[in-house]
């Protein structure tokens, strides 16, 4: 079968980012099928590249964490024409397979339906336009109205729908109550990401050896509401001097995050910069605890962030900040806790008991490396996706 991917932040484990679509089209192909990618980059011109035997080819669309939200709108209309142009050159194609955000991919793949007659499936990481309208960034009554019904059509139209999460799935099938929603999760790569010993090249570096170290990996957005973890860190700084916070990442809030960190003397906690899966890797490896953090909104609980699950995938403690299925992960199985995101007093009692508990800690890290195997293990996720395009 031939496939169209459409995602416009297609990533490769040799870059920073999520990279669960580069693990399913290589799922594909080694399944036997044909992959052309359709992606953007921040360049000026197009590039085509094969990758681990995926056609992807490069859209020069510029994006970044930290643009408003008309500039990314004005990036996901350019993708949404430039990708339709590429997508329609390709012949004998089978079927497209859209992955969102945004919803303008699914926009893209609805107009290859019905002016080519390409049949799609329709993954849905977030919920749109639900989380921007929950989030404050899109007010008018009638701009709701159309997102609302491009979303229904996009549904209704979409062969299958692939869900990340029990929430959005849910969600959807309460709009679109006919139609069969496929329960697909993010992964943990649990070959690449194993349980080690701590290390100690950026400790010996940055002089917190001996520290329990606490790991913020992932985008440093508006949406991850780094107040949380600016609170926690002060409050840390006075009753556990034994914590030391390691951030990695990038992102509009990173400016404010360095200021606070500068001005409020929160020398407890170091600032890596961004790298691609194996610094994640070899900071996870030097960590004891990873911190998940997102703004409070009904429409969060429903994501499925990849620092979670290469955490869980990592062996490690893993400490969330919003309601919903990861809060009900970490106390059903026991490999974490839930703190409210305003209130720093509840992580420090809760993280204290592991901080002097090390048998404690070892028994809620092995129960997250179990979740990762038996629920999440990228070999089975991607052999059930495959089966998407076998029946």
């Amino acid at each position: 079968m031939k496939i169209i991917y459409l995602h416009q932040y297609f990533k490769t484990p040799t870059e920073g980012g999520a990279i669960r679509s580069y693990y399913l089209a290589k799922a594909l192909v080694d399944a036997g099928h044909e992959v052309e990618m359709i992606t953007s980059h921040n360049q000026n011109c197009y590039s085509l590249k094969y990758i681990d035997g995926i056609k992807a080819h490069y859209l020069p669309v510029f994006y970044q964490n930290k643009y408003g939200f008309w500039a990314r709108i004005w990036a996901f209309i350019m993708f949404l024409l430039k990708a339709y142009q590429k997508a329609k050159s390709i012949r004998d194609v089978d079927l497209c397979y859209a992955s969102s955000t945004p919803l303008t991919v699914g926009l893209l793949a609805l107009r290859l339906k019905i002016k080519h007659n390409i049949p799609y499936f329709f993954e849905v990481r977030d919920l749109w336009p639900e989380a921007p309208i929950q989030l404050g960034y899109v007010k008018n009554r009638f701009l709701k109205k159309i997102l609302f019904g491009f979303e229904n059509e996009i549904y209704k139209n979409a062969e299958k729908i692939v869900a990340l999460s029990p929430g959005i799935s849910s969600e959807i099938e309460s709009k679109i109550s006919h139609k069969k929603v496929v329960l697909l999760p993010n992964m943990c790569d649990c070959d690449f990401f194993t349980p080690q010993p701590k290390a100690n090249y950026f400790a010996k570096i940055y002089g917190f050896e001996g520290k329990f170290v606490v790991a913020y990996i992932g985008a440093l957005g508006k949406v991850n509401y780094l107040q949380s973890l600016i609170e926690v860190m002060l409050l840390a700084k006075e009753q556990l001097p034994e914590i030391h916070f390691v951030v990695a990442g990038e992102g509009g809030e990173l400016a404010f995050l360095l200021n606070k960190i500068d001005s409020l003397k929160l020398y407890n906690c170091t600032y890596l910069g961004s790298g691609n899966k194996e610094f994640v890797r070899e900071i996870l490896n030097q960590s004891d605890a990873s911190f998940v953090s997102f703004q409070e909104a009904k429409v969060l609980e429903t994501n499925s962030p990849n620092k979670f699950f290469d955490s869980l995938a990592a062996g490690k403690l893993v400490c969330v900040n919003t309601k919903g299925w990861l809060k009900d992960l970490v106390e059903s199985h026991e490999c974490g806790f839930y703190f409210s995101s305003t209130h720093a007093e509840e992580y420090i009692s809760k993280i204290t008991p592991f901080v002097n508990n090390k048998n404690l800690l070892s028994k809620y890290q092995n129960n997250a490396r179990q979740l990762a195997i038996s629920s999440f293990n990228k070999q089975e996720i991607g052999d059930k996706f495959v089966e998407l395009f076998q029946k």
